[in-house]
């Protein structure tokens, strides 16, 4: 058994950057790691999404198995993914002993302006630009974003600087960590 972080927030809040910071920064401290990435899992999973209620739900809930699955064969998971309803997040919570959420908060706009930004990669760009038209789904602005309620670490990604957030996350995992050793001792 092992443990798992997972890192939610709306498009453009900063997840992804935290999450692969703090994927090297425990790598760094020699602590192995998987880093599960929604929208890459997203291209195996729905290879032409299309973002209704019914496919995030097989999405998160997928995501969530696997988390399981390598926290039970003694892999830490760092989770990278919006998941805008809180339930998705509290499944795994119910499925790991040693979970722990990162809550992402950042001002709509400089999410908009971040998205705006963004290299190419795995995320989907322009996000934003389809919110509010017909049929939209954006998290945050179309359908509604589930902040955690309860979580063990809230970061303000408009004010924290990434390094900073990084750190934060992996002592937040260092503390995982020790309590799961603490559990089989």
């Amino acid at each position: 058994m092992s443990w798992a972080i997972w890192i939610t927030g709306p498009p453009g809040s900063g997840k992804s950057v935290i999450a692969r910071g703090a994927e090297a920064g425990l790598r760094a401290l020699g602590q192995p790691v998987t880093r599960l990435e929604l929208d890459e899992i997203r291209k195996c999973v729905t290879p032409a999404p299309r973002y209704t209620d019914r496919e995030r739900d097989i999405v998160y809930r997928a995501l969530g198995y696997m988390a399981a699955l390598l926290v039970e064969a003694g892999t830490p998971v760092l989770i990278d993914a919006t998941a805008h309803r809180r339930i998705w997040r509290d499944l795994v919570r119910d499925a790991v002993p040693h979970f722990a959420e990162v809550q992402l908060v950042c001002p709509l706009a400089i999410c908009q302006e971040r998205e705006r930004e963004r290299a190419p990669g795995h995320a989907p760009r322009n996000i934003y630009r389809q919110a509010g038209r017909p049929g939209a789904t954006v998290p945050g602005v179309d359908v509604p974003y589930e902040a955690a309620l309860a979580p063990e670490l809230l970061i303000d990604t408009s004010v924290q600087t990434v390094p900073e957030s990084v750190e934060q996350v992996v002592r937040l995992a260092g503390r995982l960590a020790r309590a799961t050793a603490g559990a089989y001792e």
